[in-house]
């Protein structure tokens, strides 16, 4: 396994995010001190672990990672419950005086737990693999490094931290059910964090992986929740009270169900493949069977599978399409004149740049950073003006995406091999020839904040958190320490102070004219401009120092700091 030569004990990246816990931690609530307590001992032993790995040269040898990337541990495994919790607290500041503030403060505090269980389990997962290299098993009184004794200490109070937590909130005997239900959350995300790494090698760290597995294991388990909830007010014998499932916008529904059922039609087409395969003694089936096939397996599942389940959760009294076509018509004005914005943005874009991308020799970091600043050329505009439009067309993009994706992998015809001739001339050396990830990464960063701001929220800037620090702040880093900059972070990397000064001093300008624009449109500002300072200049300095994949971190990091 290479994990590159970051092999330091403090490096520049495991300080930024240290300070990044600990601001999240010092920001709780009395009521969520034992959270905080859980976040830091859960980011101590990811550390522990990720020197552990970094200083081992067998342990992992089973995994690809991303060539040049450091293994990522700390960062993947605490990002997403620093955001639960940044939220946790924001909605405990909102809904304390609300009248159906508990229940939804219940279901962030079970979603807290859940993405740390998760996180926690992929830690164990790899304990267990640099227990079993070093031919025994640790424990904090055999003779082991010192990390892995750290790590075994830790691991132990975060654990006697849960069951206080626990026993002091959880009523009547649903104790040992929640605690199954995070045990479960734990092993599949351990599972499936071994499947990407394997099924894709080289195209993420282990920080990367662990962010996709812990997010998709916490949002499809969401929907689970969903249908158990469901299911339990129609047979009264399947009580699952103890799991907290929240409200459901019917776009969070329409938009959860189809990227389901888009993510199983690959892994339907590989079974059909094989029983093909099988039947006929051919490894392939011929392009014609298989174009018909994936087409329409698309179809059924898109148009009846899963809006059948869509139905069965949440009552949209109509197909959930067609929902979605009264809702797009609702207005019909200012959202058709949005929508044709944006096809005129992405066709002159998306036109422009290709040619730009087969004819100059503009850098392509450089021309990647246009995309950054086309996104920003769409989403701003939409974000005040339409904003549950918005999610909506996130949810739509993604979808595409996704789908073009699988099309270029499996060559489907006629667009298989136009769709990647194209997404080629935009990749660089986080992209491999198995998956292309960066247009994901961007879309989902400027997607993520904004949807988990629906709902009460009071922080203005916390749905642009992703736009401004990727729009804004990444794309000037890169331009102006490309171009002026001189002074280095490390000698290893690339990054320049020049930049990481100009992407915050930027970001910052950004904010300062975007507050008052927000006010004038009827938001009400409770930004303080110390922790905006704070956030602005922690995910810069996340940014300059990290090598993991920053469309990915940077957007969650800069939101959870916003909403403290």
């Amino acid at each position: 396994m290479a994990v590159g030569a970051h092999r330091e004990l403090c490096s520049g990246e495991r300080a930024v995010v240290l300070l990044f816990v600990f601001r999240v931690a010092l920001s709780v609530p009395s009521s969520l001190f034992l959270h905080a307590s859980a976040l830091c001992l859960l980011s101590l032993a990811a550390l522990f672990v990720e020197i552990s790995v970094e200083n081992s040269n067998s342990a992992l040898q089973r995994f690809k990672i991303r060539p040049g990337a450091s293994s990522g541990i700390l960062l993947g495994a605490t990002t997403l419950p620093s955001v639960m919790l940044s939220r946790l607290i924001q909605m405990s500041r909102v809904l304390s005086v609300h009248q159906n503030g508990a229940e939804e403060l219940a279901y962030l505090d079970m979603q807290y737990w859940t993405v740390s269980a998760s996180c926690l389990g992929v830690l164990l997962f790899f304990l267990y693999l640099l227990a079993t290299s070093r031919k025994r098993w640790c424990s904090p009184f055999s003779q082991c490094s010192r990390e892995l004794s750290c790590t075994y200490i830790c691991i132990l109070l975060y654990m006697v931290n849960c069951y206080f937590c626990f026993t002091l909130k959880t009523d009547g005997g649903w104790f040992g059910s929640k605690v199954l239900y995070l045990i479960s959350y734990g092993a599949s995300t351990a599972i499936l964090i071994q499947h990407i790494l394997r099924k894709f090698p080289s195209c993420a760290s282990i920080g990367e992986a662990l962010l996709v597995s812990a997010g998709m294991v916490l949002y499809f388990g969401d929907m689970l929740a969903h249908t158990l909830a469901k299911l339990s007010m129609l047979f009264v014998s399947l009580k699952s009270s103890f799991i907290s499932h929240g409200t459901h916008t019917e776009i969070a529904t329409v938009i959860q169900g189809e990227l389901l059922g888009l993510l199983l039609v690959p892994i339907f087409l590989k079974l059909t493949f094989q029983i093909w395969g099988y039947i006929r003694n051919t490894s392939t089936p011929p392009k014609i069977e298989m174009t018909a096939l994936f087409y329409t397996s698309t179809i059924m599942v898109s148009v009846f599978l899963m809006p059948a389940w869509m139905n069965f959760v949440h009552d949209f009294g109509m197909h959930p399409l067609l929902w979605v076509l009264n809702f797009v018509f609702a207005s019909p004005l200012e959202r058709l004149v949005l929508c044709s914005y944006w096809i005129c943005v992405i066709c002159i874009s998306v036109l422009r740049f290709y040619s730009i991308s087969k004819q100059s020799k503009t850098e392509r970091i450089l021309l990647r950073k246009y995309y950054h600043l086309v996104a920003v050329l769409m989403f701003v505009p939409a974000l005040i003006f339409q904003s549950s439009f918005l999610d909506l067309a996130f949810g739509a993009a993604l979808m595409v995406f996704l789908l073009l994706e699988i099309i270029r992998v499996w060559q489907i015809w006629p667009l298989g091999k136009m769709v990647h001739q194209f997404m080629n001339a935009f990749t660089d050396h986080r992209d491999s020839e198995i998956l292309i990830v960066s247009h994901f990464s961007l879309l989902l960063g400027c997607a993520l904040p904004k949807w988990m701001s629906s709902g009460f929220n009071d922080r203005p800037l916390a749905p642009f958190a992703g736009i401004l620090s990727l729009g804004i702040g990444d794309t000037m880093a890169s331009m102006v320490g490309y171009k002026y900059g001189v002074l280095r972070w490390s000698k290893a990397g690339k990054k320049t102070v020049e930049g990481t000064a100009a992407g915050i001093t930027s970001v910052w300008v950004a904010c300062y004219i975007l507050l008052p624009l927000l006010a004038s449109s009827g938001y009400i500002l409770s930004q303080h401009w110390g922790s905006l300072l704070i956030a602005v200049t922690l995910s810069g300095l996340l940014e300059a120092y990290t090598a993991q994949l920053d469309n990915a971190f940077i957007p969650l990091v800069f939101y959870s700091l916003l909403c403290l």
